[in-house]
C-alpha cells in the first residue's frame, strides 16, 4: 500500500496491496486512517467523497488488489496525533514485549491495563503500542485478554500476520496455557470442564457469562500444577475453546473460584488471599506456542509479577 502525499489536509491516495483483497473499504479505512472517527469515515463515504478507481462505492464494497483509493482531504482536528500517554506506562509496556520481529509482538501485559480503550477508557495495550512504533501503521490486536488478567498477548504489525494468527486461533493451531490460583483443593482426576456458556450484557453495560444448556459449547483442560493444603490450588488451564470469561466461569462451575475474581469469584477466599498482598486477579497467560508462516514455531513463556510470586511464597504446601 502506498500513500500519496501524506499531509493530513490533501487528497489521498491510496494502492491496495494483495493482503488487503477482500476487506471491506469501510474496515480498510478504518485501519488506514487512525485517530478519524468512524463517524466522519461513514458521513465521507455516504456522500460518495471517497472513490476507487474513480468511482463512488458503497460501504460495503469488497476490494480489490491494485484498487486505487482516493480519500479527500481531511481538515479536521481529529487527524491530529493523539495526545501522548504517560510515559511511565510507555516504558513499563516497552518492558513488558518478550518478542518482536518485523510483522508480530507478544508481550507480557500487566494486570490492571486494558488491551484497548473504551468502557471509560481512554487508552489500552494498543493505544500505547501505537505511540512506541509509530512507523508501524497496522498494528493490531490478534486476541484479546481481561483487563486484570495478565499474560502473553499478541499485536500483529502486518495485516498477513493478523491472517495468518486468526486462521490458526480458529483451528487448533495456537496452544495457550494459563496459570490460575483457585480455592479449595483441586483433584487430579479432575482434568477437564465441560460446560456450555451464554454471555449476557447487563443493564449496566456490563458483561457476564454464565452456564447454561442454551449458551456454546466450551471445553477447558485442567492440570493441577501445586497445592497449598486444602486452602488453595495452582493450576493450568488450557483453553480449547475461547469464550468470553471462560476460564474463570469453568472454574467456579468445578466448584474451585479464581482468588481475585470480583466478577465470578468467592469473597471469602478472595479477601484471605488479599490480606497476604495479593491484591490482583490470578489468572496468568505465562504459555504460548503458535506456528508462524515460514513454517516455524514460536514457544513462549512469561514469569509472573512480584506480587503473584510473593503472595504463593506465603501459602502453606
Amino acid at each position: 500500500m502506498t500513500n500519496t502525499p501524506s499531509q493530513a489536509s490533501s487528497v489521498q491516495m491510496l494502492e491496495v496491496s494483495p493482503e488487503f483483497a477482500g476487506q471491506r473499504i469501510d474496515n480498510f479505512l478504518r485501519n488506514q486512517l487512525k485517530g478519524v472517527p468512524k463517524t466522519l469515515i461513514y458521513r465521507i463515504l455516504r456522500k460518495g467523497e471517497v472513490r476507487v478507481n474513480k468511482g463512488r462505492i458503497k460501504p460495503e464494497y469488497k476490494l480489490q488488489a491494485g484498487d486505487l483509493v482516493r480519500v479527500p482531504p481531511l481538515r479536521l482536528a481529529e487527524r491530529d496525533e493523539p495526545a501522548p500517554l504517560a510515559q511511565g506506562l510507555l516504558e513499563r509496556l516497552e518492558v513488558a514485549i518478550v518478542y518482536e520481529d518485523k510483522a508480530l509482538i507478544v508481550l507480557n501485559k500487566p494486570a490492571g491495563i486494558a488491551v484497548h480503550g473504551g468502557s471509560g477508557l481512554s487508552y489500552g495495550v494498543i493505544e500505547a503500542l501505537r505511540q512506541l512504533r509509530p512507523d508501524a501503521r497496522e498494528l493490531e490486536l490478534v486476541h484479546r485478554l481481561d483487563r486484570d488478567t495478565s499474560g502473553l498477548l499478541m499485536v500483529a504489525k502486518k495485516r498477513s500476520m493478523l491472517r495468518h494468527l486468526h486462521q490458526e486461533l480458529r483451528g487448533d493451531g495456537v496452544d495457550k496455557r494459563y496459570m490460575a490460583l483457585v480455592r479449595g483443593r483441586w483433584e487430579t482426576g479432575k482434568k477437564q470442564v465441560s460446560a456450555p456458556l451464554l454471555k449476557n450484557t447487563l443493564r449496566s453495560g456490563e458483561r457476564m457469562v454464565e452456564v447454561t444448556d442454551e449458551g456454546k459449547e466450551a471445553l477447558t483442560l485442567f492440570r493441577v500444577l501445586r497445592r497449598f493444603g486444602d486452602f488453595a490450588t495452582l493450576v493450568e488451564a488450557r483453553p480449547v475453546t475461547g469464550r468470553t470469561h471462560q476460564i474463570r466461569v469453568h472454574a467456579r462451575h468445578a466448584g474451585h473460584a479464581i482468588a481475585g475474581d470480583s466478577k465470578y469469584g468467592d469473597e471469602d477466599f478472595s479477601r484471605e488471599i488479599r490480606e497476604l498482598g495479593g491484591k490482583r486477579l490470578f489468572l496468568h497467560a505465562y504459555g504460548l506456542k503458535v506456528p508462524l508462516p515460514d513454517g516455524g514455531e514460536l514457544n513462549l513463556e512469561a514469569p509472573v509479577d512480584e506480587v503473584w510470586s510473593q503472595t504463593l511464597g506465603k501459602l502453606v504446601e
